[in-house]
């Protein structure tokens, strides 16, 4: 998946921006939209596969973050 066609998506630039340098449950996120949690796991998806977030099993919950890898490679792009 391409980094731009992830976060041409409103949505998904508003996730990046909230896990910022936080790892938050999917619980957590998925409290901030006011969509289906399918829909909000389908966006995750969507970042994690474009390498921008990765994810963490804790027991049940899954925890997400920013991954600084996959924003290298956009400021790499961009220089």
């Amino acid at each position: 998946m391409d980094i731009f066609i992830a976060l041409a998506d409103p949505t998904r630039r508003h996730i990046i921006e909230s896990l910022g340098g936080n790892e938050r449950a999917f619980g957590d996120i998925a409290e901030r939209y006011e969509m289906s949690r399918p829909a909000v796991s389908q966006h995750l998806k969507v970042l994690r596969e474009a390498g921008l977030v990765s994810v963490r099993k804790d027991a049940q919950r899954r925890l997400y973050r920013v991954n600084a890898n996959g924003l290298d490679a956009m400021d790499q792009w961009l220089t």
